[in-house]
């Protein structure tokens, strides 16, 4: 079989049979929308109450700034321009200025702008109707209304009429998130609207709400696709939706409450101590609220959550491991590729770490700065963009295409052995296997007083295989190849030093992707090992 026959088969494999139906049911489905007469709306009860404000994404009446990109939309192509990244679009589509830092200093921009939405979207014609955007904008629309603007009659038939088409093109081909705000959006427009036919879109939303909540909150509180930034995105989703049933008092979903304050331990752990996201899997900063924003939102609807602090926890069914000890900040991937059918946003990181010292950031997976499939997309999702081990050139998962992933690494042996004064975290990965030799790495990790050691070790044969470790751009590094030690100035004026124990090094040029297209310079370690094994420290 051809090796992207291959691909396709050991990434199709993992798909659930309702995903393929629907993927083929989709190809065949006409969605006639009802233009009759627009449901009357309900009368709030409670107030609704702010939600987490986003960035500013609206510069000027025309002109729009998503994923550092800047652009001016001025005529009805440009809601679909061919210039512009897809996700680029979709950020057009969804309307989130109207919630954002400033937004009521923007009103008559953002009427200006719903009118031209109306006017230059013609039903079920471009991007703007695919299920997803549709469903964030409804909710946008939604909130901006209940938070007092006005919408008039005709933006009113106009949200019914985007309801009513989703209603006909739930995402069951791609499931996870997008069905999840698929969900969302019905049961807002169900809770906004009244009368027989919201009733329906309601009940709709809340089945697949409840569903969802359960297959897609593990048992640690983590959100099932493992991504801290997708996870930080589906928390405010719970809290709008706790929101909204407050407004309207009708009672919130069943457990709700109670997943909401696992997610946020889960948060809680997973973000670095300057307050942002770690970066596994598809993550960056400035897509969802941060820690500290999602909280102000949680009490603002009076939600109790604990705020506990331990030295090692061991989030079990996600795969993360949080060290801290004194100055140390660690947080280390002993994860699956997950969820197994919907794998797109994950990246071939198995047994990498992420560190921050003195409260700053030290060694930084890469990030991601840009979706679709491109070559830098395939790159930053790849092994070598990430702080552990490559072999033989390849990934450890075979990530493919911009959201795909064939045969997955699975880790095992995973082993926590805690003294008075040392930690020491060792696990091993399969992923390597289906090459030649069958070569399988293991990593230790060990943790004492102003010390880390990182000891990587592979069984079987193989040709080539070296450890890397990304430095955030903002310290600099003194080399010393000589005796292969180094130096790292942080920016609060400490050092942190380190010395190769095992292995042959040197520094390469790489780039680190905070945001969405962004790219910054900083520098990558790279230990080619001796023999099968390669061992770094660091020690302040």
């Amino acid at each position: 079989m051809h090796s992207k026959g291959l691909l396709f088969f050991n990434t199709i494999r993992y798909l659930k049979p309702g995903q393929i139906f629907n993927r083929i049911k989709r190809k065949f489905i006409t969605v006639n929308v009802d233009l009759s007469k627009t449901p009357e709306l309900s009368r709030l009860i409670n107030t609704f109450q702010p939600f987490a404000y986003h960035q500013q994404t609206i510069l000027s009446k025309d002109r729009f700034e998503f994923l550092n990109v800047i652009a001016d939309i001025k005529t009805s192509k440009g809601w679909n321009s061919v210039n512009q990244d897809k996700l680029w679009l979709y950020n057009l589509h969804y309307f989130d200025d109207l919630h954002a830092v400033g937004a009521s200093q923007r009103v008559d921009w953002h009427r200006g702008l719903i009118k031209r939405w109306i006017n230059e979207n013609p039903l079920g014609i471009g991007i703007g109707w695919e299920p997803y955007p549709s469903s964030l904008r409804i909710v946008n629309w939604i909130k901006w209304s209940l938070l007092g603007s006005d919408l008039k009659r005709n933006w009113l038939n106009s949200l019914a009429i985007q309801v009513r088409y989703l209603s006909q093109n739930l995402e069951y081909h791609i499931l996870g998130n997008h069905l999840f705000s698929n969900a969302k959006a019905l049961i807002f427009a169900g809770l906004y609207f009244q009368g027989p036919e919201a009733e329906k879109w309601y009940k709709t939303g809340i089945k697949i709400f409840n569903e969802e909540l359960q297959e897609q909150v593990l048992s640690d509180g983590g959100n099932f696709e493992l991504s801290p930034m997708y996870h930080a995105i589906f928390l405010e989703d719970l809290l709008d939706i706790v929101n909204i049933h407050q407004s309207f008092k009708k009672q919130s979903p069943h457990d709700i409450i109670n997943k909401i304050t696992h997610m946020f331990d889960w948060l809680r752990v997973m973000s670095h101590p300057d307050g942002e996201v770690s970066f596994f899997n598809d993550s960056s900063i400035g897509i969802a609220p941060n820690l500290i924003e999602l909280e102000k939102y949680a009490e603002r609807l009076t939600i109790p959550l604990s705020k506990k602090v331990e030295d090692i926890v061991h989030l079990q069914e996600s795969g993360y491991i949080q060290v801290q000890e004194k100055d140390l900040f660690m947080l280390l991937d002993v994860a699956c590729v997950g969820p197994s059918y919907i794998p797109g946003h994950a990246h071939a990181d198995t047994l990498s770490f992420e560190l921050s010292l003195f409260d700053e950031r030290v060694m930084v997976n890469s990030g991601i700065s840009c979706y679709g499939s491109s070559a830098e997309r395939l790159r930053q999702r790849g092994t070598p963009a990430h702080n552990t081990v490559v072999i033989n050139g390849e990934n450890s998962s075979e990530v493919w295409s911009g959201f795909r992933v064939a045969r997955r690494a699975k880790p095992f042996d995973l082993n926590i052995n805690k003294s008075e004064d040392r930690l020491q975290v060792s696990c091993s990965h399969d992923g390597y296997k289906r090459l030649k030799g069958s070569p399988v790495h293991t990593r230790k990790w060990e943790i004492s007083s102003n010390q880390l050691i990182v000891n990587d070790v592979i069984t079987g044969n193989f040709q080539q295989a070296e450890a890397r470790y990304h430095f955030h751009p903002d310290v600099t590094i003194e080399l010393n190849e000589v005796d292969k030690k180094g130096i790292v100035f942080l920016r609060n004026n400490n050092k942190v030093y380190f010395e190769v124990q095992s292995g042959s090094m040197c520094i390469i040029d790489s780039t680190y992707h905070p945001e969405f297209g962004l790219s910054e310079d900083n520098k990558c370690l790279v230990l080619n090992f001796d023999s099968n094994q390669s061992k770094l420290r660091f020690f302040w």
